[in-house]
């Protein structure tokens, strides 16, 4: 069954669009498992710790490709929807060639501020060893030469469903998944090259998952889009960094927070603390992907017919996403917490107290699952209708503001569990900010 962007919705073509924008988040997601599996039995616990310390940071650039793919497909998938295909090819080309011009100053700029910054973080904290600090400076520096790639890999996410070809997006995500796994086995393993070893075979998946795509859309002549011949014009790109300011916030936010939460850990768990951490924020980098595939499948479809000034099937994918994310966060849930303690020994490498740490702040943490999906479908639902303002909002609130202020109080009024229950309550929070501005905006956008 082939899958039209003017299609009407059911849950089967629904369940048809999201499945490979799904499977290509989880498969980009598992670049820092695998790298965290292979790194927390081969390297040792100050080479993990120090991964997870420094990851938040490198994850900021890759936010930048992000933003615009979200941005830049809700702003081409709307003007496919106005029968303007011209304009959607060159708005989509000005995005590429602006992508890769900002990645390469990022990187370069992120390249050098890595050492003082990790520094700096060992100072303020207790509980940073010396040698955690220098396996983060190791890592994110080597990590930093391949994220022009990771950022086109991003960005060609959601351009993918756009062309209504998201099974090759899912193909070279794969490729790319793989070629990380093999050369973490070998690098990692077999080479016994510690953090040197991940950070290269991270940056090879980077490439495969990049640069085959851009290769692709040079030459899809018939697609829906393909790269053109343009000048950069400053009205689309500025529009793509407002549409999709929400994802990229949201990505600086999660960074910002992980350091916040590091900063907490050590001092109420020490370093133990950030090992179950990371270990954690890997079950949620996969479910979480859950919910940012499914937006990415889902909001070209939105920005379509949010262009067709279809509204009926605006209000038919809204129920339907809504219904579909709250049976996903129940089985979420479940699972976390049946496999909350094996997940832990995965990661622990025999560690026994650093396994129960790690399992009683999964169950706890993972009730989050309820909630966020939600919030992150809505911000996406707005970003999608050219609402770049609410959908940050969204995205602001919920990344940053509810979770630095309850990881920061919480474990003053209940304790060092305070950390685990800072999650649950700040996407509560951002759950119920999401249907206010669902709710709000209804007649305005006939949804």
């Amino acid at each position: 069954m082939n899958v039209s962007l003017s299609d009407h919705f059911t849950y089967k073509k629904i369940s048809k669009l999201v499945i490979s924008p799904i499977l290509m988040m989880i498969f980009t997601s598992l670049y820092s498992i695998v790298d965290g599996f292979f790194i927390s039995n081969f390297a040792g616990e100050d080479a993990f710790a120090g991964v997870n310390l420094i990851f938040p940071m490198i994850m900021i650039i890759g936010g930048i490709g992000f933003m615009f793919g979200t941005g830049g497909s809700a702003l081409t998938s709307k003007y496919l929807g106005e029968q303007n295909k011209e304009k959607a090819n060159k708005t989509f080309s000005m995005i590429v060639i602006f992508t890769l011009l900002v990645g390469l100053v990022v990187s370069f700029l992120v390249f050098l501020l890595i050492k003082p910054i990790a520094n700096a973080m060992g100072k303020i904290t207790n509980g940073t060893t010396q040698g955690m600090v220098d396996e983060a400076i190791i890592y994110g520096r080597i990590l930093t030469l391949g994220q022009v790639a990771f950022m086109l890999q991003s960005l060609f996410h959601s351009f993918f469903v756009v062309d209504e070809k998201p099974k090759l997006g899912f193909f070279y995500t794969v490729l790319a998944g793989v070629a990380n796994m093999l050369f973490d086995a070998l690098f990692i393993a077999v080479f016994k090259w510690g953090v040197y070893g991940a950070a290269f075979a991270t940056i090879i998946g980077y490439l495969v998952g990049g640069i085959g795509p851009l290769i692709h859309f040079l030459k899809n002549k018939n697609g829906n889009i393909n790269l053109v011949k343009t000048k950069l014009e400053f009205k689309p790109i500025y529009q793509s960094c407002v549409n999709g300011s929400s994802e990229f916030v949201s990505n600086i936010s999660s960074s910002i927070v992980g350091i916040v939460f590091n900063i907490q850990l050590l001092r109420y768990f020490s370093q133990q603390g950030v090992s179950a951490c990371g270990i954690i924020m890997y079950l949620n980098f996969v479910f979480i992907s859950i919910f940012i595939g499914y937006s990415i499948g889902m909001a070209p479809v939105v920005g379509y017919n949010y262009g067709a000034q279809n509204k009926d099937e605006l209000k038919n994918v809204l129920r339907k996403s809504l219904f579909l994310i709250g049976i996903a966060s129940l089985c979420m849930l479940a699972l976390s917490e049946i496999f909350a303690r094996p997940l832990s020994a995965l990661f622990a490498s025999g560690d026994e107290e650093l396994i129960e740490v790690t399992t009683k702040g999964m169950r706890i943490y993972s009730i989050s699952f309820l909630f966020c999906g939600f919030s992150i479908y809505l911000s996406s639902f707005f970003t999608a209708l050219n609402n770049g303002l609410i959908s940050a909002i969204i995205s602001f609130l919920r990344t940053l503001v509810f979770q630095i202020l309850f990881v920061l109080t919480l474990p003053l009024i209940i304790g060092k569990d305070g950390i685990w229950w800072s999650m649950m309550i700040a996407e509560l929070a951002a759950f119920i900010l999401s249907f206010i501005f669902l709710s709000a905006k209804q007649k305005k956008y006939g949804y």
